[in-house]
């Protein structure tokens, strides 16, 4: 597994670019931290859903974009996304398996009526991703409204509000006699900021520092701290009074300020009490190395001054090393996006009737006003008091809330405005958020990462552990087979390694279905196989508010209850209605040698006779009244092991239960007289018999074997969109309450940036947003929206 991993790096490695020219500053830094980043390739995932606010009953539609996380360009590495809604407790309560071609995949979840309304988090993650934190993994809130089921009874005593207050000292200590900047952040228990007032006392009781939130519970102050006292906060809450303790003063240390000019440079300047000859700066945009400079400390300080265009789009981190080349402060900085994917869409007309052609105009520019191909999806619904805009956007959680720790709160403020208040909201939220997605100790160790899962590559991994029922212990090399029963022949081998892990590389495995999964029962019969399910058992610090409901949203909630059961009834059938996923349905062992397809035989009463008749290419045996049958090949009988016995996919070690079968079941047999490797098993010679219903004939399984249902890749569902284009349909007395009235995953523009697209309006009336979102081939994100009316 590790070389194969490794393998798998060395792939992707070629993708990253590590710049040169800075090797004489800190030659072991730069080289540890990119031989790092080589070996711990990540992913990015953002789900684009058609909406965030759904009734039980309806449907939840979504795209998925798999990225580098170095760079946002498409990552073609999973094949496999897993998506899953979560309820308040972290219990997965819907789960699927999206099938991922090119970066991009997408999908639907039915939404159960058995929910109970509240906020719930939908999750997507890839196998590969399972390596890392599940604060990696995408996450987004959605409001579930459920008017047929009466909600959770409200506890009898409402718990008070929980505030979490934090001190953030930049760069990341107190130092005695060294002014800082110190960030601070205020928070409820579900990650919501609050307003507040405070103030910093000394031991004496004496007021050092005044502070209150600049915007979204964040702010800082500057204070110089004296390690002969002591500091606390105290901080009026909503009525209520906090004090909190100051982050410990070192008394020896570093302190870093960065400091915006505003004129395209930082100035980064680092105080010390220390005497040191001098300091690093090592600055990187997610794993890109962008500055490594030093400077000598004169009177206790030394300062940087770099070009903010050598800082990469998003956020950059800032890290002081000291003469030791010791990492003794870091800080996070946001560099506006220079490269952009301006999308430009809207509607031929502000207003429409209900049942009318809406005719969308979409075009892809970069930065320079050039056209560009990019990657696009649309989604059109009704705004309503239950349903509002979007915050978040492909762009500001690429650049912006993938790379931070926690909620960010209105996301989309930084990247909609501009200004110098929106550029000191972003550098408070820089001061109190930060993140790494390493740890410089492993970094400069050099430590080599253990990788439990595997990328996915091919599509979807089955895992199982094998153990002796003799032992309880796991056992090496125990060949085992595992079959999907059906018509199309589907059948993968795996050997136990030392831990007893086994490996199933599924290839086009779509839609529910039943497994088999069994060793050799011949001659491996004590040992037991479990089947692990591949989602994630690890989750995120995320808590959800409990959601209320107001009385004034009674109407809307019943109209849309309404809305949903209008159509499950009147277009049930065009709502589950699936494309055909495109798979290859020939064999594992591709084209056999000769088919035999039995009606164009004589009809024998047993399989005895049918082999013993017209199969030219066994000899049957019969001793001690068991079968044996011989592969002949053109170079002779292949030798005394029996051939793989396949009935609809399904191995059969058994020759005697294949003789019981009635033949005038079967609808064919192939025939691969010659050794064959699949995997790492070695099959004398396959006969796959198929039967005419793929019910295997009535034959019975080992009793030894696993036999359980389990989900494929999601089979997509067509979004119902119907076509009003002539009088009859318009004037149809089939009702039409789509509350989304289009959505199309896959849009691309071409050369000329462009493309156009059309839908019809329903018989809901009022405000409808469209929101579409994409990227480009080289990592530049973008989104826009319109907006029109309907009426009747």
């Amino acid at each position: 597994m590790k070389n194969y991993v490794k393998t798998i790096i060395c792939l992707f490695a070629l993708t990253l670019t590590a710049p040169s020219g800075f090797a004489q500053t800190l030659p072991n830094v730069q080289s540890s931290f990119n031989q790092y980043n080589l070996n711990n390739l990540q992913e990015k995932l953002f789900v684009h859903t058609d909406k965030s606010a759904y009734t039980a009953g309806g449907l939840i539609w979504f795209k998925i974009y798999d990225v580098d996380a170095a760079n946002h360009r498409p990552m073609d590495l999973s094949k496999v996304v897993y998506v899953e809604i979560l309820d308040n407790n972290q219990n997965p309560i819907m789960q699927v398996k999206i099938g991922m071609k090119n970066g991009t995949g997408n999908g639907s979840i039915y939404i159960p009526v058995t929910l109970t309304s509240g906020n719930f988090l939908l999750r997507a993650y890839t196998s590969w991703m399972k390596n890392f934190s599940p604060e990696y993994y995408f996450h987004k809130k959605l409001v579930i409204i459920n008017p047929l089921r009466s909600p959770d009874p409200l506890a009898k005593t409402i718990a008070p509000p929980v505030y979490d207050i934090q001190f953030f000292p930049e760069g990341g200590n107190l130092v005695n006699g060294i002014t800082s900047v110190v960030g601070f952040k205020a928070t409820d228990q579900f990650g919501k900021s609050v307003d507040f007032k405070g103030v910093v006392l000394d031991k004496n009781n004496d007021t050092v520092a005044r502070f209150e939130p600049f915007k979204f519970g964040i702010g800082h102050f500057q204070f110089k701290p004296d390690n002969s006292t002591t500091y606390h906060a105290v901080i009026k809450i909503a009525g209520k009074t906090i004090q909190k303790d100051l982050p410990e003063i070192n008394a020896n240390g570093y302190v870093m300020n960065v400091k915006d000019n505003g004129s395209g440079s930082l100035t980064i300047t680092v105080n010390t009490n220390l005497s040191a000859a001098n300091v690093y700066l090592f600055a990187h945009t997610r794993g890109g190395v962008k500055a490594v400079e030093t400077a000598d400390i004169t009177n206790g300080m030394a300062q940087f001054n770099i070009n903010k265009g050598q800082l990469g789009d998003g956020i950059s981190q800032l890290t002081i090393f000291n003469a030791d080349k010791q990492p003794v402060c870091e800080r996070l900085y946001f560099n506006r996006p220079a490269k952009k994917l301006m999308i430009a869409a809207a509607a031929d007309q502000e207003q429409y009737n209900t049942r009318r052609k809406v005719n969308i105009a979409i075009d892809a520019k970069d930065e320079g006003n050039n056209p560009v191909v990019a990657d696009l999806s649309l989604s059109v619904y009704k705004l309503d008091s239950l349903q509002h805009p979007d915050q978040e956007d492909i762009q500001n959680y690429l650049l912006l809330a993938s790379d931070l720790k926690g909620n960010i709160e209105s996301p989309g403020y930084y990247f909609k405005n501009t200004g110098a208040e929106v550029d000191a909201a972003i550098d408070n939220l820089m001061l109190t958020q930060g993140w790494r997605r390493f740890d410089w100790t492993n970094v400069l160790q050099n430590k080599t990462p253990a990788f439990n899962f595997l990328p996915e590559f091919n599509g979807p991994i089955i895992t199982g552990h094998l153990i002796s029922q003799l032992t309880n212990a796991p056992v090496k090399d125990i060949m085992t087979y595992l079959a999907i029963p059906g018509k199309r022949v589907q059948m993968y081998t795996s050997s136990s390694d030392s831990l007893g892990r086994l490996l199933y590389n599924m290839k086009d495995f779509y839609g529910p279905g039943e497994i088999v999964v069994e060793t050799n029962s011949l001659i491996d019969s004590n040992y037991h196989i479990d089947i692990l399910s591949p989602f994630s058992e690890q989750y995120a610090n995320i808590t959800l508010p409990r959601l209320t409901l107001s009385p004034g949203l009674q109407t809307a909630i019943e109209e849309k209850n309404l809305d949903v059961q209008v159509q499950n009834i009147y277009n049930g059938k065009k709502i589950r209605q699936f494309y055909e996923p495109d798979v290859d349905s020939s064999a594992f062992f591709g084209t056999p040698y000769k088919t035999y397809l039995l009606d164009n035989y004589t009809r024998f009463t047993t399989m005895e006779e049918v082999m013993r008749e017209y199969v030219s290419e066994v000899n049957i045996l019969l001793s001690k009244n068991h079968f044996r049958i011989k592969v002949l090949s053109d170079n002779g009988f292949l030798g005394e092991q029996q051939p793989m016995i396949l009935i609809d996919g399904v191995p059969f070690f058994d020759v005697d239960k294949l003789f019981a079968i009635d033949p005038l079941k079967v609808y064919k047999l192939d025939d691969v007289p010659y050794n064959y490797y699949w995997g790492p098993s070695f099959e004398a010679g396959i006969f796959s018999y198929t039967t005419y219903k793929g019910d295997l004939g009535g034959t019975e399984i080992d009793p030894h074997a696993v036999v359980m249902d389990y989900e494929g890749l999601e089979i997509q569902r067509q979004f119902y969109s119907p076509v009003y284009d002539t009088e009859q349909a318009q004037n149809s007395r089939i009702p039409d309450f789509r509350d989304v009235l289009f959505w199309e995953p896959y849009i691309t523009t071409q050369t000329q940036g462009k493309n156009n697209l059309s839908f019809y309006t329903s018989d809901k009336t009022g405000q409808y947003i469209g929101v579409i979102q994409g990227l480009t081939a080289t990592g530049e994100a973008g989104s826009s929206s319109f907006m029109f009316n309907v009426v009747k």
